[in-house]
């Protein structure tokens, strides 16, 4: 899986650094010191993710790779993690080529209680029932992560990118469909969005959205 953010390089005692705005714990389902590979200056670098505290991590790139990139300004950074997702679509009977569903249209679906905002949003692009993600993610409340949702996602055949835009409040221009994350406490909160509304949860349907809550987004093809 790709991820896409804004950071700086900066110059600390273990070498050139990155931070990462996203819990990688969470996100990417792996643990201790990660290999990965960034896009950097249009540049492809070998780099490793290494752990600081409860799923942050910081990125290190060698010297050789820092030695043209200026420190301290922000820079576009594209970071591919091989292996980051739990899969769960072997024995799928959906495809890409064959989805459970056209997504054409689509209804919003109220979470029965706090914590189930990451299986409504997959219910509402899919087409079916809370509890049936539920079953097919095998996680219950606050368990849902943008990792375990993807996987969901790949196995009922809805196609979407291979990267996650992480936007952390700054101004985007959300896709036609797409799930949207914003930092919640602790937690985040998930909802879709589809067609110029958004499709909450908590909420139900809504016209408008403040972009300064939104941490980034999932495109989802459709």
């Amino acid at each position: 899986m790709r991820y896409f953010f804004e950071s700086v390089v900066e110059k600390k005692e273990k070498g050139y650094m990155i931070q990462i705005p996203f819990n990688v714990w969470e996100v990417c389902k792996q643990r201790d010191v990660i290999k990965g590979d960034l896009v950097l200056d249009n540049k492809v670098i070998d780099c490793e993710l290494l752990p600081k505290e409860k799923g942050n991590y910081e990125i290190h790139i060698n010297d050789e790779d820092a030695v043209s990139v200026e420190l301290g300004a922000s820079h576009k950074i594209l970071l591919h993690v091989t292996g980051s997702l739990i899969r769960m679509d072997q024995n799928s009977p959906y495809s890409f080529d064959k989805p459970i569903r056209k997504i054409d249209s689509m209804n919003v679906i109220i979470q029965p209680e706090d914590g189930l905002c990451g299986q409504a949003c997959v219910a509402m692009l899919a087409g079916v029932t809370i509890a049936e993600v539920i079953s097919v993610m095998d996680c219950r409340e606050w368990q849902a992560t943008m990792g375990r949702m993807i996987s969901a996602l790949n196995y009922y055949g809805i196609d979407h990118t291979d990267i996650i835009n992480y936007t952390e409040g700054r101004d985007a221009v959300l896709p036609k469909c797409c799930i949207m994350m914003e930092k919640m406490g602790r937690f985040c909160h998930y909802l879709v969005h589809f067609d110029g509304k958004y499709y909450d949860s908590n909420l139900g349907v809504l016209e408008e959205y403040d972009m300064s809550k939104l941490l980034g987004y999932l495109e989802i093809k459709c």
